[in-house]
This record gives C-alpha cells, sequence and structure tokens, in this order.
C-alpha cells in the first residue's frame, strides 16, 4: 500500500509539474527552449558548393540604380549571359525578386521570351496572408493565420514562361526564422514555394528524384537546419555578371540564386544559426534548399508522445528521490539533464525536435520539492523528538538529540552498556494512608521533583515514574562520558536533598520518609518499544532488573551498588561492603557496596 501511495504521488506531481510547465513552455518557456535547441544544434557547415549567389548589393545598385527603375533588359542580360553556352549552364536559376508589374511592354516581353527559352528559370510570387475564421473538418469554427487574401504573381507574360515559387519568409514568434513552408493548396492548385521549386528542378537535372521533407501543421511547414551564417555562401555580385567580371562558366551545372544583397533593400531577417545578426532573404532560401538536399529536415515530436515519456521519466525520478539522500538526487538530476541535451542532439540529427529544456526544469522542481519538503520533514522530526524526549530526558539531552541529523525516532531498540538508576520512597505508602490525598501528592510531587532534576543535572535519561519509584537510565539514547560515576553522583545528589525535604515534610506533617537507592551497569536492550501510537523509550535486560532488585534490598537512606558499578568508580567513592546479597529471580547472588561517600560530585 504504502508503495502504491507513492506512486500515485509520483504520478501527480508529475501530472502536476509537466501540466503547469506546459503553459510556460508554449509561452515564454517555449522561445527560451528553441533558443537553447538553436545552439545546441545549428551548425555551419556548408557542404554543397553548388549553390552560389548572384546578389543585388550596393554596387549593382550604385550602377544600375534602385531595382524599380530597371529596365527589364537588365534579368534578361543576366539570364542570356548565364545560359549563353549549351554546356555551361546553371542547372536551375531562381529569382527571389518578384516582377509583379509591367513596364515596358517590350523589355518585359524581352525577359519573358529569355526566360522561356532558357528552361530553367524560377520565378518568385507572394502570397499575402490573413488571419480568418473558417469551418472546420468537424463543424467547428476556428482561425486560420494562414488565409490567403491575395497573391502577388510575376507579370502575364514572365509566369507563362517561368516556373513559379512563392517567396515568402516564416518569422517564428520570437523573431527568428527556422521554418520554411514546402507548399500551399490554393483554389485547387498546389503551389510550391521557390525554395522547392528550385530543388525539385536541380534534383531533375542530376536524374534524381526530389523527396520533399515531411510537414506539419495545416500550413505545411517544416523546420530547417542552417548550413551557413550570413556570407556563408559564395556570393558574386550581379554588377561583375553583367560587366563580365566573372565568367559564367563557374555557375556550369550549379544553383544560382539572385536576390537582394544590400541594407537598403529591406530583405534581410534574424536567422536561427546566429541570434542577434541578420541574414538576407536570399541567403535563407539558400540554407533551406541545401537543408533539403543533405536531409537536414526536421519535425517536432508529437506532444503527447513526449508529454507520456517525460511524465514516466519525472516519476521515475521522483521515486528515486524518495530512496536516494538529496546529494545522490542531485547527481541523478545532473545526470538526466546531461542525457536529455544528448538525446536532445541526436534526435535533431534524425529529423525529430524535442524540447531541450521543459524535461530538466521539471526534474529540477521535483527536485526542488521534495529538497523543500524533505528540510520541513526535518523540522517536523525534530520538533515530535524534542516533544517525545522532552518529558523524560534532561533539556541539555534534548538539544543534543535534536541537532543529530542520523537520530530517528523508530520502534526496535540497540543493545548498550549503560547504567541504571532505581529509587524509590520508603514509607510512602503507609504515611499516605493517614493524610489527605493532596497532601500525598505534594509529598510525591517534591520528592519525584528532587529525583528529576537529580537526573537531568547528571545528564541522564528519565525512563519513567512507577507510582513513587523512579527510574533513570546513563548512556542512551546517545553516548554519555563517564556516564557509570554520573549514575553513583545523582544517586549521592537525592540522598543530600532528601534530608532538606524529610525535615520540611516532619515538621509539617509529623511524618518524612526517605529513598532506597540501587545502582547498576552492564548491557542492555534500549529504544523505542510499542506501537506507531504508543511508544516508550525504555530498556530491559537483566541488567536493569538487577538495578530494581538492588533498589529493593536498600534500606531507608541506603544506596546500593553492584560490584562492576564499584569497579568502576572505586577511586572516587568511598564504601562498605556488604556482601554477597540474594536477589529474588537470579540463581546466583550479587556482591553489593553501600556508598558511603562520594568524591567531586558534579
Amino acid at each position: 500500500m504504502k508503495h502504491l501511495n507513492k506512486m500515485k504521488t509520483a504520478a501527480v506531481t508529475a501530472a502536476v509539474v509537466l501540466t503547469s510547465l506546459a503553459f510556460l513552455y508554449f509561452g515564454t518557456a517555449g522561445f527560451w527552449d528553441i533558443g537553447i535547441s538553436d545552439r545546441l544544434n545549428q551548425r555551419e557547415s556548408v557542404t554543397n558548393k553548388k549553390i552560389y549567389i548572384i546578389g543585388i548589393d550596393d554596387r549593382t545598385l550604385e550602377k544600375y540604380g534602385p531595382v524599380n527603375t530597371w529596365s527589364r533588359e537588365i534579368p534578361a542580360k543576366l539570364v542570356s549571359l548565364l545560359n549563353g553556352a549549351d554546356d555551361a549552364r546553371p542547372a536551375v536559376i531562381g529569382f527571389d525578386v518578384i516582377y509583379s508589374e509591367e513596364a515596358d511592354r517590350e523589355t518585359d516581353d524581352l525577359f519573358a521570351a529569355v526566360c522561356g527559352e532558357a528552361g530553367n528559370v524560377v520565378a518568385a510570387m507572394s502570397f499575402s496572408f490573413k488571419e480568418q475564421p473558417e469551418q472546420g473538418a468537424d463543424g467547428r469554427i476556428v482561425y486560420n493565420p494562414y488565409h490567403v487574401d491575395y497573391v502577388i504573381e510575376p507579370y502575364d507574360s514572365l509566369k507563362n514562361e517561368v516556373v513559379r515559387g512563392f517567396a515568402n519568409t516564416f518569422v517564428d514568434a520570437d523573431g527568428y526564422v527556422r521554418q520554411a513552408m514546402a507548399y500551399l493548396d490554393y483554389e485547387g492548385v498546389r503551389e510550391y514555394s521557390l525554395s522547392s521549386q528550385v530543388y525539385r528542378i536541380y534534383q531533375e537535372s542530376r536524374g534524381e528524384e526530389a523527396v520533399f521533407p515531411a510537414v506539419h501543421g495545416r500550413n505545411n511547414r517544416f523546420y530547417f537546419t542552417y548550413s551557413g551564417r550570413p556570407g556563408g555562401y559564395s556570393v558574386v555580385s550581379m554588377a561583375d555578371v553583367l560587366d563580365g567580371t566573372v565568367n559564367p562558366a563557374v555557375f556550369q551545372d550549379a544553383i544560382v540564386l539572385v536576390g537582394a544583397y544590400a541594407v537598403g533593400m529591406q530583405d534581410a531577417y534574424m536567422p536561427a544559426i546566429a541570434h542577434n545578426s541578420q541574414m538576407y532573404g536570399v541567403e535563407i532560401h539558400a540554407n533551406i534548399i541545401e537543408a533539403m538536399l543533405e536531409g537536414k529536415t526536421q519535425l517536432p515530436i508529437p506532444p503527447l508522445v513526449y508529454a507520456l515519456a517525460a511524465a514516466l521519466l519525472c516519476g521515475v525520478f521522483y521515486l528515486c528521490g524518495e530512496k536516494m539522500r538529496m546529494r545522490y538526487s542531485a547527481v541523478l538530476l545532473a545526470a538526466l539533464v546531461a542525457l536529455d541535451f544528448i538525446f536532445a542532439k541526436v534526435m535533431y540529427g534524425n529529423g525529430r525536435i524535442v524540447p531541450v529544456i521543459l524535461l530538466p526544469v521539471c526534474l529540477l522542481v521535483i527536485y526542488l520539492a521534495q529538497m523543500v519538503r524533505g528540510y520541513l520533514a526535518e523540522i517536523m522530526r525534530r520538533r515530535r523528538v524534542v516533544n517525545v524526549f522532552k518529558q523524560y530526558v534532561a533539556p541539555q539531552v534534548v538539544d543534543k538529540i535534536s541537532k543529530d541529523k542520523d537520530f530517528e525516532l523508530v520502534i526496535g531498540g540497540e543493545n548498550r552498556h549503560i547504567a541504571v538508576l532505581f529509587v524509590d520512597i520508603r514509607g510512602f505508602t503507609t504515611m499516605s494512608e493517614s493524610l489527605k490525598p493532596e497532601e500525598v501528592v505534594e509529598i510525591l510531587n517534591e520528592y519525584l521533583g528532587l529525583t528529576t532534576q537529580a537526573i537531568f543535572d547528571n545528564g541522564g535519561t528519565l525512563d519513567k515514574f512507577v507510582g513513587d519509584a523512579t527510574m533513570a537510565v546513563f548512556n542512551a539514547p546517545f553516548d554519555l562520558d563517564d556516564y557509570i560515576f554520573r549514575a553513583v553522583a545523582t544517586a549521592w545528589d537525592m540522598q543530600a536533598g532528601a534530608a532538606a525535604i524529610a525535615e520540611k515534610f516532619r515538621e509539617r506533617y509529623g511524618k518524612s520518609v526517605s529513598f532506597g537507592i540501587g545502582v547498576n551497569c552492564g548491557n542492555a536492550v534500549v529504544g523505542n518499544i510499542g506501537c506507531d501510537f504508543r511508544m516508550d523509550y525504555t530498556a530491559i535486560g537483566d541488567t536493569v532488573n538487577t538495578a530494581a532488585r538492588l533498589e529493593s534490598n536498600a534500606r531507608p537512606g541506603q544506596i546500593l551498588i553492584s560490584s562492576e558499578v564499584y569497579e568502576a568508580v572505586k577511586d572516587r567513592v568511598e564504601v562498605t561492603p556488604i556482601g554477597e546479597i540474594p536477589l529474588k529471580g537470579k540463581s546466583k547472588g550479587v556482591f553489593v557496596y553501600q556508598l558511603d561517600r562520594v568524591m567531586g560530585v558534579r
């Protein structure tokens, strides 16, 4: 049952932690997580040397003016130069520039004709999205953030001669680009992205099949790994190509992307590979194409699968933490966090994105919760120990126990060498018969107060009151120095204090009583004896029985100690040998001494 309760607690804890943190994960914490994933997995590794960028850079703009003022003769000339030789043509030319408006009919048609004749040109188009309510498959109204509001296409004569691809760049909520849209179904037609079209044509030129990445979401997205940082690809100024500075033959069988490469053209974004830097849109297309060529695309792991696996691991960690010391739990936590990072990296390499910090944060919360709970439990344990022992243990004993981290209040005992003292009020029964009940209680409390104070003053443990008798043990529940002498000193203090009390009650009631005391030492079983709801800390065994028999044989005002006690303290006491006396319940007699004086009483 106890294990079942722990499992239930572990399950509830894991569920609560994961649920609460999931809300954070899909909010700000999600940005932190994906940001850490970027730093863990996005590494510069341009491997495809067949992707070139012809940049419309500052030198090109200085020479030809703003792009919106260009004659279509300029891009027509570029396409002609690149395809000038049949044996030195690029595999595909992708324009990350939208030629949507007709300018000059003659040059517009020229550009369209050149592109049509080349047969390897992909021209950019763009979708304008607007969030709009739509009816889902189940009849419910849902909001589609990628509803196409309108389309910006190449002008008529050009779009009939080229392959089109939408050039939209998709920015995540944290401002970074790490996803691309593979295709979009619009008005019954599947429109592919510019990157997808360039990739498809390039693969066909090599006689290979174009295998598009798996996508997720209603807008057909996929994550991709960047291969280059800003400036990581070979970039050639468009002006250098047009004026013949660069030989077009270098682009043979390659992918050529033409696009903005100047700050003033406002086509720059924040790439996931280089936080706080900007990358031109044409470079992002280059990275997307290479990711498709190299198979470096990813999908997020299904949330339910991850949640179940994470909850299971959190539950196991919780159960382990219940059985481990906190320092071992800390080591386990560190190991699991390291494994989580390794697992995330391995999964990323295999095309799956898993949260990086969500599980470590959950584990850390569980660890901290257990640490706080353990701290509070320790405080309660100490308080419970103090409350139990302060009733029969000296204050300094209680203080030591409360500070002992290894002390446990549990049912069970241990074998210890102890000294045991029994003291009984002689003549109390006879006296009580002639006194009022309140007078009896007054006398009893006075004497028991004396015995208790003497025990506590010498560091002993008050075991119990049995009517008008008192039992004390020394060297339990913790080690006590010189404990046998402390027991003897306690007996002497009781005897000395009894004289003043006897005189007091003789004057008040005309009656007096005195003590009979017995002290023995030896091995005994000490500990908490009883049940879960009622325990008694005591000592049992022959050593205890012998001490009790010594006390019962002591005359009023007499202290009897065993030979074992005498041997331990003989250089600090004066005694009178009594000799061997028979004790009830023992087959052999016990040699005893009467204590006459104690030197150096504490």
